[in-house]
């Protein structure tokens, strides 16, 4: 059903997911993917911000995320990854972070 596409539909499609999965953790935090020239039409490179501070979510290649996109247990391991790596984030705050929330 979702399989395939162009890398820039995958890559929207990439983003969305890692965002909705990233701010079921905390809604202030934001999944970004690194627009690099090389990188176009091969794979992509994640990370996840939050108050100044990011994390990396592992590459990933575009032909992979274009044929998994639709495999729910590929979904679901990508999904809990990007939830750990969130939690890790908001972990890595300092005193003035959690009194700020």
């Amino acid at each position: 059903m979702f399989s395939g596409g162009s890398y820039h539909e995958v890559a929207r499609w990439l983003q969305n997911f890692l965002a909705s999965h990233a701010k079921r953790v905390d809604p202030r935090i934001e999944a970004v993917l690194d627009g690099d020239a090389e990188r176009e039409g091969v794979s992509f490179r994640p990370r996840l911000t939050f108050a100044g501070r990011e994390t990396p979510v592992p590459a990933l290649d575009y032909p992979g995320v274009a044929a998994n996109r639709g495999n729910l247990a590929w979904c679901a391991a990508l999904a809990e990854l990007t939830r750990g790596r969130a939690r890790e984030l908001l972990a890595a705050r300092g005193p003035a972070d959690a009194r700020a929330r």
